[in-house]
C-alpha cells in the first residue's frame, strides 16, 4: 500500500506561482498529478518516471508547470508558474503501477492522495 499526501495548495492571484508537494511512502514508482475542477472531468496534469528522467505534461500546462521529484525525500513536486483562473481545481498526486508509466490514463495509477485545493483569482 502506497500512501500519498499533498500539500502546498492555496489561493493565488493570476500570473503568480505556487509549488505543490506530494510526499509518498515509497519512491519506487512513477508518479503523476491530476486535477479536477467542479463540474468537470479529472484532467491529467503531469507525470514523472521513477528516476525522473522521463516527464510528460498535459497540453494545458506545457511551458508553465514543471514536475520533479527528490527520491531521497520521497517527495514529488509540481512547480506552477503563470497561473490562470482556469487552473483552479483540486490537485491530486498518484502513484503508478510501475516505474516508467508517465501517461495520462488515470486507471494506470493505483494509489491516490486526497488532494489539495488550488484557487487562482483573476
Amino acid at each position: 500500500q502506497v500512501q500519498l499526501v499533498e500539500s502546498g495548495g492555496g489561493l493565488v492571484q493570476a500570473g503568480n506561482s505556487l509549488r505543490l508537494s506530494c510526499t509518498t511512502s515509497t519512491s519506487n514508482y512513477a508518479m503523476g498529478w491530476f486535477r479536477q475542477a467542479p463540474g468537470k472531468e479529472r484532467e491529467f496534469v503531469a507525470a514523472i518516471s521513477w528516476s525522473g528522467s522521463i516527464t510528460n505534461y498535459g497540453d494545458s500546462v506545457k511551458g508553465r508547470f514543471t514536475i520533479s521529484r527528490d527520491n531521497a525525500k520521497n517527495t514529488m513536486y509540481l512547480q506552477m508558474n503563470s497561473l490562470k483562473p482556469e487552473d483552479t481545481a483540486v490537485y491530486s498526486c498518484a502513484s503508478a503501477a510501475d516505474r516508467f508509466y508517465t501517461g495520462n490514463y488515470a486507471n494506470r495509477y493505483n494509489y491516490w492522495g486526497r488532494g489539495t485545493q488550488v484557487t487562482v483569482s483573476s
